[in-house]
């Protein structure tokens, strides 16, 4: 029923979060891309009599997460830090996403190490549209690690 209290029985709903880089919240409209995935090595031994593979986990990859936000008035705080990119060096951030319960307690945290921008796309403008100006930064990372509080 409308207005219990969250428990086991209903899955949690995903319109509730938080987005901390550094120590910094920001409010984004969509996160996407919290993803990983082990790569497949297949094998073939070259005495077996049959021709199927074997399929082995190799390396583990994970994708990078899209960020979306409206564009406000002397806000170019994302595009001064890829603008930080020179020669191979970048400031690195931690990125803490949490899912959050009716309380705006987390529930769930997705943590990203050693996060830093790789695209930035602004948004798209139309004359006859009253959408909110989106722009959208793309992060790469090298860990995803997933907590349930």
């Amino acid at each position: 029923m409308a207005g219990e209290k969250q428990d086991n029985t209903w899955p949690l709903p995903k319109f509730y979060f938080q987005v901390k880089i550094g120590d910094t919240e920001a409010a984004f409209q969509e996160v996407t891309g919290l993803d990983i995935e082990a790569q497949i090595i297949e094998y073939r031994h070259g005495n077996n009599k049959g021709f199927p593979t074997f399929k082995m986990p190799g390396i583990k990859k994970q994708g990078n997460v899209t960020l979306k936000k409206g564009i406000f008035v002397k806000d170019n705080s994302f595009w001064d830090w890829l603008s930080q990119i020179k020669m191979n060096t970048i400031k690195r951030n931690t990125i803490v996403i949490s899912l959050l319960d009716e309380g705006g307690n987390p529930t769930m945290v997705w943590t990203l190490n050693n996060a830093h921008p790789v695209k930035i796309t602004g948004t798209d403008m139309k004359s006859d549209g009253n959408e909110v100006a989106v722009e959208t930064i793309e992060i790469a990372h090298e860990g995803l690690r997933i907590e349930n509080k």
